[in-house]
């Protein structure tokens, strides 16, 4: 007897993939023994040759003399999978791609998503993607180490909406705290995971790092996450990660050698562009925290200079006045 948790144990596309290889192939195939392989009922084997033949038109016939399907001709491709190259590619890319969430619960999923899609293109096209991925490669510096056990429970917290304590150490204090925190959100930004939550004891909303974070406890307490709450409107005064209630107009000009690398990339959803002459470019972008921006002008060096706003272009003053006195002599 077929059970209803084994009748959800294969999509429909992935079931109508295989009868397609049997049929392609020239097996015996009938409801019997499709209801066997396939663990679903007689039903749904029937409803799925029926909408084969019906809404993708592919030519299948029942043979009483065999008492089975078949193909009346010939069938390569499947017909609901239609790649142009360019799609490969992007399809190559992807597989690629999915190797920054190795680490973390996401990666067989994804994987397990690209597969059922790759797994259509076997009758269209042959690759072997350790040969063409040869020529496509990403790399990120500073991925950081994800805890799958922390990453799980606050994952299904965030999903179940349940309240979670940890302990927390913040960047450069040797000391932990123990937090209680609504968790709303997780975030993977700066190659680095994210826990947006509100934090219960300070009445307010804190992100917190993932690798940071210890000793997670998902209670049973349930909380109901505010209508108004969105990652994109959280995240829209902040750089990178941290944003904040000010209103900065930040304005950074670079020097030529570096203009073509700023141009390059979209770093912000406020930024404006300014070309100057002789090559020179000024950026403009409005923050909610000065934090970020200050560690992001640094790495340019010389190549940048801020002219706003004052308090910025004094925090680069002292910092690289403490550094001319780490390098002197």
């Amino acid at each position: 007897m077929v059970t209803p948790r084994a009748q959800l144990s294969r999509p429909p596309l992935e079931r109508m993939l295989r009868i397609h290889d049997e049929l392609r192939r020239g097996s015996l195939v009938n409801c019997t023994r499709l209801v066997k392989t396939l663990e679903v009922c007689r039903k749904t084997i029937v409803r799925d040759i029926a909408f084969m033949r019906d809404r993708l038109d592919l030519p299948i016939d029942y043979d009483p003399r065999i008492q089975a399907y078949r193909y009346t001709h010939p069938v390569n491709a499947f017909p609901t999978v239609q790649v142009t190259e360019g799609e490969l590619l992007a399809l190559l890319v992807a597989q690629r791609a999915l190797e920054q969430y190795r680490g973390t619960p996401f990666h067989r999923q994804l994987e397990i998503a690209f597969e059922k899609l790759a797994g259509g293109l076997r009758d269209k096209i042959s690759f072997t993607p350790a040969d063409e991925l040869r020529a496509v490669s990403f790399k990120n510096m500073g991925v950081a180490k994800a805890d799958l056990t922390a990453f799980n429970a606050l994952s299904g917290a965030v999903l179940r909406l349940n309240e979670v304590e940890f302990d927390y150490r913040k960047p450069g204090d040797p000391k932990k705290l123990r937090r209680r925190v609504r968790p709303y959100h997780l975030a993977h930004r700066e190659n680095l995971w994210y826990l947006v939550g509100h934090d219960l004891e300070r009445n307010a909303l804190r992100t917190y790092a993932l690798p940071r974070i210890t000793d997670v406890v998902v209670t049973k307490q349930n909380f109901e996450k505010p209508g108004d709450f969105s990652p994109e409107k959280f995240f829209s005064t902040a750089l990178g990660v941290l944003g904040g209630d000010g209103d900065f107009l930040v304005v950074i000009r670079f020097k030529a050698e570096a203009a073509d690398l700023v141009r390059e990339r979209e770093w912000h959803e406020s930024q404006e562009m300014c070309e100057l002459p002789g090559g020179v470019l000024e950026l403009r972008l409005r923050l909610g925290a000065l934090a970020e921006i200050e560690r992001w002008v640094l790495g340019w060096g010389a190549s940048a200079e801020v002219l706003k706003p004052p308090a910025l272009r004094e925090k680069i003053r002292t910092a690289a006045a403490t550094l001319a006195s780490i390098y002197k002599g």
